[in-house]
């Protein structure tokens, strides 16, 4: 018999009424046909209903395994269909479908042999004897064998560890049964009489759930709708779908007709009245808007937006590298420095030392009106993380370094090469042949590379990145005689920084240096250009022994905490000691003073060093900690060891829960102070000590920059990294910011504000791609309204007030 059962399957190999299907466990357990459960290789047969396998074309469409014979199921005359399993894989798939009545058939009616039929009535007459044989066993206890079953459920049990506080509660004989009154009274008026739970900002419900385990049910939908129309009686109501129009008699009767003529007549003075005065004059124009001094005072919306006006980029210098610092030329109109460094991970931050020699570190200066080519570069002994031009002496430039040194640039040689800068094709109309004209000509005309002029020792410089950079001014000094003099010349020679290495070095640079040099040393200069490029070009005095005056480390000595300062802000930038002789050698050892509990400062010496008095010499400090640290810097002698000793007074803050990465005071109030790290910002008033006067609620993305405006004292611009701009002004909202904005596809790494003329104010933002995108400020937020000023200040005074 099983001969002839595979011989009747082999018939049908090649046969059309054959369907291999694949059938996926899913499909398996809505039909009931698992295999080795439902289905084997000798019960391999399953009969489905038609209506079965339709409700499932409907219900999963194309995911169904029926879906590619879809049009067979539709088609089949009879209401059950045959799948059988194939073990084997006979037609090349786990199961296979029957597609005719008659093959069914033939497969399911399998043929019986004699002896199949002489051994089914055996069972028949034997089943009547077996039936009286079969005596009754009852069902034999088997030992519980645990499988570890019950430690599950005894994990999953909800037990109570906490043991139970047993109260009770008694009340006297004598009140029982006594009539009880109740009178009102003001909660308020008793102390501790209830418990107010007020609302409160959760940071953790503000995180962005990346996956979250949930369930869904479906249900028929249901609507349930009521109204309490008044309805006092019925009335017929029509609906017109088409117009009605005349027809051509009706019209040329009409406009022929002496009525129409005496309307017209009638009509045509006023008409040209009334097209004359729409000539003159709008009539819709609205006079009390007119009387306003602009719209937003008038309570209409402004445009506000910024405009894209010129992007930079090159494929060079700036190719995977991030944007670590923009700054605008202060004097010459259009010109704007850029510095990146190559984006590390965090082992390559640590271990700097491995950085790659082969691509270059360098400073950019591009003018907007030559988007392609660099008008300068500034040769880099690193990548540099921040720099800052003289205000003094704008062709002095410094920049920190990513290995903690600072080095020093002069590029007066090529200030009227910046000031003559112009389109690359001024006059040239430029098309698509001579393109390629202008690419190749880019290859040869390199800009100019300046070498730096000198860079701080290693061993005196920070041991981490320079991640703040500040000039500070020159101030007044004093001579042997004790007389006072004004510095006039007015220039700018000393420098603050700061690093994660839980320092803040003071720097001096030699007065004789930045003026006009001596025709010896522009000789000198005028050979940069014949020095090898392995040899650095440095001043002879200044050749990598650049030390700091002033050394400050932050730390507080009784918990033994560093803080790790990113930004610095000083107030008075007049941090400079008078001195009774000439300026400080570079070369003097630094003295380590150790009594001071908070602040660890070290000076070249103290003999000569007479500290200025009535100026500010407080700080504020964000560390890579989220931390805002108020310390102060300034050194009095100690009467018991005649040793200069800092102050003992610091002030910490916890605000932001990331590194802070802008610490700026505001253009108009040199005691506001800007912070922002992680996904807030907050607003801080020197001398408040109660924490900030502003702090923003946790937003959804991180915030990466921001700038105060130049021109409205209550408007800041914060970069986000998801590459949008928050404006926020403060005398319109100050929960959310008034406008936001897309710039970028990356991350907003800085933000630099320009005024360039009255009425054109730029600002520079930067990204993580190496794009800088320089974008116009429209009106509404680059002109203050009449006493903004004077409100802002307002504002401000308020919430000091509200905070204390």
């Amino acid at each position: 018999s099983e001969f002839v059962y595979h011989a009747i399957l082999l018939s049908f190999i090649g046969h059309p009424e054959i369907f291999p299907l694949v059938f996926t466990t899913k499909t398996q357990e809505i039909f009931n046909c698992r295999v080795d459960e439902d289905v084997t290789e000798e019960n391999c047969f399953k009969l489905i209903k038609k209506e079965d396998i339709i409700q499932d074309l409907q219900t999963r469409a194309a995911i169904s395994d029926f879906h590619p014979v879809k049009k067979v199921v539709l088609e089949y005359p009879g209401e059950e269909l045959l799948v059988v399993f194939d073990a084997k894989f006979q037609y090349g798939q786990n199961f296979y479908l029957v597609a005719s009545e008659e093959a069914k058939e033939n497969l399911l009616k399998r043929p019986e042999t004699t002896e199949e039929k002489e051994e089914e009535k055996e069972e028949e007459e034997n089943r009547e004897a077996t039936l009286e044989v079969q005596l009754y066993k009852p069902p034999v206890h088997k030992p519980w064998v645990s499988l570890g079953s019950e430690k599950e459920v005894e994990e999953e049990s909800v037990k109570e560890t906490a043991t139970k506080i047993k109260y009770m509660i008694s009340r006297v004989r004598r009140k029982f049964g006594a009539p009880i009154t109740f009178t009102d009274k003001n909660a308020s008026h008793v102390k501790d009489s209830y418990v107010e739970c007020t609302s409160y900002q959760d940071k953790t419900f503000s995180i962005k759930m990346l996956e979250k385990d949930v369930g869904v049910q479906m249900i028929p939908k249901i609507r349930e709708a009521s109204t309490q129309t008044k309805w006092t009686y019925p009335k017929n109501a029509a609906t017109q779908y088409f117009p009605r129009q005349l027809s051509n008699e009706e019209k040329e009767e009409s406009l022929s007709s002496e009525k129409l003529k005496e309307f017209l007549t009638s009509v045509h003075l006023r008409m040209e009245i009334a097209l004359q005065q729409n000539e003159i004059m709008n009539a819709f124009f609205d006079d009390w808007k007119a009387l306003a001094e602009d719209e937003s005072s008038s309570g209409g919306k402004p445009d506000v937006y910024l405009k894209a006006y010129q992007s930079f980029t090159d494929l060079r210098y700036l190719k995977d590298r991030t944007i670590s610092c923009v700054c605008w030329h202060p004097t010459i109109y259009g010109i704007i420095a850029v510095s990146a460094r190559k984006q590390l991970s965090y082992e390559e931050q640590v271990n700097l030392s491995e950085k790659s020699l082969l691509q270059q570190s360098v400073i950019l200066f591009w003018s907007i009106f030559d988007p392609i080519h660099p008008q300068l570069m500034l040769e880099c002994p690193e990548d540099v993380y921040c720099f800052q031009f003289s205000p003094s002496d704008p062709n002095i430039i410094v920049g920190g370094c990513i290995n903690g040194q600072v080095a020093l640039w002069d590029i007066s040689q090529h200030e009227e090469k910046l000031q003559n800068a112009k389109p690359a094709a001024d006059g040239i109309k430029m098309t698509a042949v001579n393109t390629v004209n202008a690419s190749v000509l880019h290859i040869f005309t390199e800009s100019p590379l300046v070498r730096y002029c000198t860079v701080s020792s290693m061993q005196y410089s920070h041991k981490k990145p320079v991640t703040d950079i500040h000039w500070l001014p020159g101030y007044s000094e004093e001579n042997q005689m004790g007389a006072t003099f004004e510095n006039r010349a007015e220039v700018r020679v000393q420098l603050v920084t700061c690093s994660p290495d839980c320092s803040i070095l003071f720097w001096d640079i030699p007065a004789t240096k930045l003026p006009e040099q001596p025709s010896s040393e522009k000789i000198e200069e005028e050979g940069i250009f014949n020095i090898p490029p392995d040899v650095p070009d440095t001043l002879k005095h200044l050749d990598l022994c650049w030390k700091p005056l002033i050394k400050i480390n932050l730390y507080e000595s009784d918990i033994n905490t560093e803080h790790g300062p990113v930004r610095i802000s000083l107030r008075e930038l007049h941090y400079h000691y008078k001195t009774s002789e000439k300026v400080p050698s570079l070369n003097t050892l630094e003295v380590p003073v150790k009594d001071s509990p908070h602040t660890d400062m070290s000076a070249p010496s103290s003999k000569n060093l007479k500290a200025l008095e009535n100026i500010s010499t407080g700080f504020f400090v964000g560390t890579e900690d989220g931390e805002i640290v108020y310390s102060d810097w300034k050194m009095e002698i100690d009467s018991d060891s005649a040793k200069p000793v800092g102050q003992k007074h610091t002030q910490k803050y916890t605000i932001h829960t990331e590194t802070i990465n802008t610490l700026q005071r505001s253009p108009f109030f040199k005691d506001i102070i800007l912070s922002i790290g992680g996904r807030n910002f907050a607003i801080w008033k020197e001398g408040v000590t109660n924490g900030p006067m502003l702090q923003s609620s946790c937003s959804a993305g991180r915030y990466t920059a921001g700038q105060w405006s130049l021109t409205r004292p209550g408007v800041f611009f914060v970069g986000r990294d998801d590459g949008n701009i928050d404006i926020w002004d403060l005398l319109k909202k100050t929960y959310e910011p008034s406008h936001f904005q897309n710039i970028s596809e990356s991350m907003i790494t800085f933000i630099s504000p320009c005024i360039a003329s009255p009425k054109q104010h730029f600002l520079a933002v930067s990204d993580d791609l190496g794009v800088l995108h320089v974008l116009e400020i429209c009106q509404a937020l680059s002109h203050a309204s009449r006493n903004e000023h004077a409100n802002v200040l307002d504002y401000f005074e308020r919430e000091v007030k509200y905070l204390k």
